[in-house]
């Protein structure tokens, strides 16, 4: 048994000693920032992290909230980090990671469809495995998806199915965007990638396994935004077709 608590501890001090930098792309998230935030520290406060905003001109007034949530929490702990337009979810990365200062980074969706409550799962397996990434999956057990109809469940296990068929990456879940790496492979590998919007976030993950890093999985249940509209259409389909073939070549 004291070896079990003495391992304990010792996970804790390094959960601890490493700091966390959650990157939280924004666009028209006015109704759903602060509870995205409070969720965030309610879930992480037994962590050293600190919160990344990337908001691309929101007109909805995204970063007005942001900047009272910075008089609650703290411009330490809440970084806004402003662009002037929509430039893109993979620059948009790319700008938050220059301003990160954590051992690790945690990119997730300010629209409520990643539940905070899972950060500690994804840092815990992390700590466990070793593993360079964690990525969240619905399509494994434990796993699901809650508030999409018939037609958009079947678009996405389509899309990952036949993905998985052309590029093995050895994931379940290659379109999710709810992902821990650690902040020198997702250097690595963010600038290895040239998709953008929805393919966006499957080049990153089949990179990183052809590259051959630890990549290990927690199941999630992803639910469907409740504020604002999706940004995923017909175009971000025939997008994700093309980025697909190109992987097919190119990896």
């Amino acid at each position: 048994m004291g070896t079990e608590e003495g391992e304990e501890q010792h996970r804790r001090g390094k959960e601890k000693e490493n700091k966390y930098s959650i990157l939280i792309p924004t666009y028209n998230e006015r109704l759903n920032i602060a509870l995205i935030v409070y969720l965030v520290f309610k879930h992480l406060r037994d962590f050293n992290f600190e919160v990344i905003i990337v908001d691309d001109g929101s007109p909805d007034g995204t970063q007005d909230i942001i900047k009272q949530l910075q008089q609650v929490y703290g411009e330490d702990r809440i970084l806004l980090r402003a662009r002037p337009r929509k430039l893109g979810l993979g620059t948009a990365y790319y700008h938050g990671l220059k301003h990160a200062s954590g051992d690790f980074v945690i990119i997730m969706d300010a629209d409520l469809s990643h539940h905070p409550k899972y950060l500690p799962s994804f840092i815990r397996k992390q700590m466990e495995t070793g593993a360079n990434i964690v990525t969240g999956t619905r399509y494994v057990k434990n796993g699901g998806v809650h508030g999409w109809n018939l037609m958009r469940k079947l678009t996405s296990r389509g899309a990952n199915v036949l993905a998985q068929t052309l590029l093995w990456p050895g994931v379940s879940d290659l379109t999710g965007s709810f992902r821990l790496y650690e902040r020198s492979v997702l250097e690595d590998v963010i600038t290895s990638c040239v998709s953008k919007g929805y393919v966006f976030q499957m080049e990153m993950i089949v990179r990183a396994s052809r590259k051959g890093y630890h990549i290990e999985e927690v199941p999630i249940t992803f639910v469907d935004r409740v504020f604002g509209s999706s940004k995923l259409g017909g175009s971000e389909i025939v997008e994700y077709l093309k980025g697909l073939v190109y992987l097919l070549f190119t990896t």
